[in-house]
């Protein structure tokens, strides 16, 4: 359970805010959405590979 500590004087988009900001980082949306569909783990090793084979390139392309 998400809990947000309301300071005296704060306003409700502020805390709702924070709340949204917790539940992203749970990571609760996201895993529902795998769930969602069957992905093989060959296509997921695959996925996997490629972010890393995209983040190496725009490393290299930084360092340049």
């Amino acid at each position: 359970m998400i809990i947000v500590p309301v300071k005296e004087g704060e306003s409700i988009e502020k805390s709702l805010k924070k709340f949204k900001k917790k539940f992203e980082k749970t990571g609760v949306v996201r895993e529902l959405r795998d769930r969602q569909k069957f992905t093989k783990p060959s296509v997921r090793k695959r996925e996997v590979k490629l972010r890393a084979i995209y983040r190496s390139q725009m490393q290299l392309e930084e360092q340049q």
